[in-house]
């Protein structure tokens, strides 16, 4: 939980300068940098991080492991927990942000990612949690077997045909997605689906059930295929083997470039072997020479280097200045391009007969493949639901960012995915206009995290364009672009690489495995704020383009008053009781107010989900400086749903409702319901008076209840 901030500070003391910084959802981070005496804001150096030697970054994930059962105990984890460094990253003025992975009795813990921000002398500032608090189950016995688990991941599997799982196939873990964690395996099944014959599926379900929990593909990847000869004639890095050269790129990281033989897609390196030649020239623009999608993926994956080094100083996909093998000539007539963590390397296909045969080894395909692993070393997003839309849309933004920095006349910059890959309409997705597809998701929704997450990724696609590039017609490297807003609303861009630099400290620093749009939106503001200042036009129109694809709302324009946010709206004293302004005009002790599809909201698609942690814990939600009517009857109205896994009449779990300190009422899990059900509180004791409004969870040490409240109203 947030609160346990007030713990960590008091410890900070004891921990060293070295801690792991990577990427988070809702952020606690610390002040943001200021704008200028001239009043206009200008980005630090890097997108605000220092570059670092893979010395220098081994040595800080080592201090930051060295202070891993200090930063547990700092954040009032349990003493079944432990953290695992995974990542540092330090900003220009030496402030740090430490990622860690946790595990649970030495499982590990689906969700349990978190980050760590530090100032430079050492202090914690703040930090984002995958899941808040402690880890509380009731063991680590499971009642099923791996092998029984293994029969029920094949049952729920949806993304695969003909699936398939062995008992070695499942593992042990913890699954920590929701407020309660539970013991969970997590199975992986392969058959028939879009990645090909061979397709892989993460399959997570309940360890005592076998109930479905979540799944997700686990091959990431662009679906279509590559032009192959895209890039024209370039200069590529290779290496002298002897009386002859090899495809090795020692410039980025020993990046190897490996012809698979059409090895099947299910084991791609096994006929595998580096290309090599007595001559130093390779390729002939054309399909008939095994070399020239070779040229094309070893171009599209030093420039991906290039500039993610240029941009962020980020060296390599993990930041430690290696390079990830690729592989082309994968399977036959396979439509794809593919990152796979496991193996840290990249696949790609040679295309079919449904786009003549192209290979997939565009400049933007291999930036958005190798961006893949740059979220999976940062935010690691899980591949499902919204966080796997953001996971897809990260990929085509930096893809994209890829294709400009290459600034190729073969293949000029826009915000088209797959322009170049022979696809039928002409493109795999666009940015400016993700619904042109009939398919992809301009604006967001409820559904947002139940669709395919390359469909929801238009979402975060649509944001980064109009963040860029604002409203209106273009025509941007010579395709016709349009930005038209989910609620037709006008505003220019801050420019493509100002909003990339937002979007990468987002993923870098502040958002988490579990991050959805939402909590993509509260991340970029922090780092808006972090880079060009909190009351900075940047800042400004990162709230407008997420406003303009139905993602909260703007903020106000910093040219102008800020509104009080105690100006009732007609009809209610209070600000929006609703929640569909997000946090506005509440003060929340944790990230209670949210749009999280784990829950529903009664009305619209925001609420305030209190509690549900299984263990001791408090809560209060509150507004303050209410305006009471003079007149009449005043009363408040809410709606509440209460669910519960305690029994009985029992008052164990309660929600209080306090006005001005004093408690006018109290409900608990005895209240458990099917739905919402609206209650009134009489406020006539305070008519004419301006009061503070809270809502006080309580929750005791052993089973969970959880308290929805919607549609609150005072009048």
């Amino acid at each position: 939980m947030n609160r346990k901030n007030a713990l960590a500070a008091a410890v900070a003391a004891a921990l060293a300068l070295g801690s792991v910084a990577v990427a988070t959802t809702q952020s606690t981070a610390a002040t943001p940098q200021s704008t200028t005496a001239a009043g206009a804001s200008a980005a630090r150096p890097g997108a605000g991080f220092r570059a670092m030697t893979a010395d220098a970054r081994g040595e800080a994930i080592r201090t930051a492991g060295r202070n891993a059962a200090a930063t547990a105990r700092a954040l009032g984890l349990g003493p079944d927990e432990r953290l695992v460094a995974k990542d540092v990253m330090i900003d220009a003025d030496g402030a740090r942000h430490v990622r860690y992975d946790r595990t649970y009795r030495g499982l590990s813990v689906i969700g349990g990612d978190l980050v760590v921000h530090l100032a430079k002398n050492g202090r914690i500032t703040g930090s984002d949690l995958a899941h808040q608090g402690a880890i509380r189950i009731s063991g680590t016995t499971p009642k099923l077997t791996a092998t029984d688990a293994s029969a029920a991941a094949v049952r729920h599997a949806k993304h695969v045909r003909h699936a398939k799982a062995g008992g070695k196939d499942s593992t042990l873990v913890v699954y920590a997605v929701g407020k309660v964690p539970v013991l969970a395996y997590r199975s992986t099944v392969t058959g028939a689906g879009e990645n090909g014959p061979a397709s892989r599926q993460a399959v997570i379900v309940d360890a005592s059930s076998g109930a479905p929990l979540d799944q997700y593909e686990l091959h990431q990847n662009i679906t279509g295929t590559g032009n192959g000869v895209t890039v024209g004639q370039v200069s590529i890095e290779t290496a002298q083997s002897g009386s002859g050269y090899t495809l090795t790129d020692a410039a980025h990281g020993g990046t190897v470039v490996y012809d698979s033989y059409n090895s099947p897609q299910s084991n791609p390196r096994q006929n595998a072997r580096p290309f090599s030649k007595a001559t130093n020239s390779w390729g002939n623009g054309t399909n008939s020479s095994r070399e020239s999608a070779a040229v094309d993926a070893s171009y599209g994956l030093a420039k991906t280097w290039d500039y993610y080094k240029s941009a962020f100083n980020r060296s390599g996909i993990r930041n430690d200045g290696r390079g990830a093998p690729a592989y082309v000539h994968v399977d036959n007539s396979l439509l794809n391009a593919f990152y796979d963590d496991n193996c840290f390397c990249m696949y790609f296909g040679d295309g079919s007969s449904q786009n003549g045969n192209t290979p997939v080894t565009a400049v933007d395909v291999a930036g958005h493949e190798m961006s893949h692993g740059v979220t999976a070393a940062t935010a690691n997003l899980t591949y499902s639901g919204e966080s796997g839309g953001l996971n897809e849309a990260t990929s085509d933004i930096f893809g994209t960012m890829v294709e400009f920095y290459a600034n190729n006349s073969s293949d000029p910059g826009d915000y088209y995915i797959g322009e170049k890959l022979n696809m039928t309409g002409g493109y795999m997705r666009r940015m400016d206009n993700p619904s042109a597809d009939g398919r992809s998701l301009s604006c967001w929704n409820s559904n947002a995290g139940s669709v395919d997450v390359h469909l929801s990724s238009g979402i975060g696609n649509h944001f980064f364009y109009l963040a860029a590039e604002g409203t209106g017609a273009k025509t941007i490297g010579g395709r016709s672009h349009n930005g038209t807003t989910c609620n037709n609303d006008t505003f220019a861009g801050i420019g493509k690489e100002k909003a990339a630099a937002v979007w990468y400290r987002a993923l870098s620093t502040y958002m988490t495995s579990t991050t959805n749009y939402a909590g993509a939106r509260t991340a970029t503001l922090q780092a808006a704020a972090d880079l060009y200042g909190t009351n900075s036009q940047e800042r400004y129109l990162i709230s407008k383009a997420g406003a303009a694809v139905s993602v909260g709302t703007a903020l106000p324009d910093p040219g102008t008053p800020t509104p009080d946010p105690t100006d009732p709206p007609s009809g209610n004293a209070l600000t929006n009781g609703s929640f569909e302004q997000g946090t506005s005009g509440w003060t929340q002790s944790d990230d209670i107010i949210t749009n999280s599809s784990l829950q529903a909201a009664r009305d619209g698609s925001w609420y305030a989900w209190m509690m549900g942690y299984g263990t001791n814990a408090v809560e209060s939600l509150s507004q303050s400086n209410i305006a009471v009517p003079s007149t009449g009857a005043p009363r408040l109205t809410f709606w509440l749903k209460v669910t519960t896994q305690e029994s009985g009449s029992a008052a164990y779990d309660t929600l209080k409702v306090n006005v001005n300190g004093t408690t006018l009422a109290t409900y608990s899990n005895a209240n458990a319901s099917a739905g919402y059900v609206q209650k009134t509180v009489d406020l006539s004791a305070y008519k004419g008076e301006t009061v503070k409004l809270e809502f006080a969870g309580t929750e005791d040490t052993y089973l969970s209840t959880v308290f929805l409240v919607d549609d609150i109203a005072i009048g």
